[in-house]
């Protein structure tokens, strides 16, 4: 496998663990941190029901490499492609045809809690402290995360949390609805990929993979649309169904 600089990949059965792996802040080095082909090889593994997006150490990541980005700053350009490939991989892990949860512990800032936003399912410890700084550097977040707040808690509460730069524990990010679970860092990894397999391990992969379709049709195409290819995907699941069982 193709493996990216400071990303580390592994499996434990079905599930796929994705750690991002540059320690001790775990910083986001370029805004396309990981290549579309590393993504491509991960998909065509059919024996893939989910991934778990973690960093490595006591920290999910930081954000952004700050001297990076000024360096990248000085060409507006290359900024412009950097950052339209880190979107496209951010959107790549949204849409994934698997569940994907982020397990969160540490500091999750910036560029990281873009990462994390872009996951289906957000689990983490009960020290860990989730903030957009970037106002406080004259910038704003770049990877989508002002959508992806947005769209997940609302235009109020996403502007507030935004401009003010406010770091927010993990009590508030539960109240917040930013998360769906606390529980301690010791618990974390254990639990995500438990969560993971509770929900695929006897699934068809063909089944998870149409479910997953269908929901993020749910979230982006007209109504009426979503409805028609929710029975497409029915059909066709129930004709390899039907199929296999006479």
């Amino acid at each position: 496998m193709n493996q990216p600089n400071n990303i580390s990949w592994e499996k434990k059965g079905t599930i796929g663990i994705l750690s991002i792996n540059n320690p001790p802040e775990n910083y986001i080095r370029e805004p396309d941190f990981i290549g579309k082909e590393f993504f491509g090889e991960i998909s065509n593994d059919s024996s893939l029901k989910g991934i778990i997006i973690k960093g490595t150490g006591r920290h999910f990541s930081a954000g952004a490499d700050i001297e990076k980005l000024k360096h990248l700053a000085r060409n507006e350009d290359l900024l412009f492609k950097k950052l339209s490939a880190g979107k496209d991989i951010i959107r790549f892990i949204e849409n994934m045809n698997v569940p994907v949860a982020a397990a969160i512990k540490g500091v999750c800032f910036g560029a990281g809690l873009e990462i994390a936003l872009a996951c289906h399912f957000r689990i983490c410890s009960e020290n860990t402290l989730f903030a957009f700084p970037e106002t406080n550097h004259g910038i704003m977040p770049g990877l989508g995360g002002t959508i992806l707040l947005s769209k997940l808690i609302g235009m109020g509460k996403s502007a507030e949390i935004i401009l003010t730069g406010e770091i927010v524990n993990s009590q508030k990010a539960l109240d917040y609805k930013v998360v769906d679970h606390v529980l301690p860092a010791r618990e974390l990894l254990d639990f995500s990929v438990n969560m993971l397999e509770k929900m695929t391990s006897d699934r068809d992969i063909d089944v998870i993979h149409s479910v997953m379709k269908s929901i993020h049709n749910a979230l982006t195409l007209p109504f009426e649309e979503a409805l028609g290819e929710e029975t497409k995907l029915f059909c066709a699941l129930a004709v390899k169904s039907m199929t296999d069982n006479e």
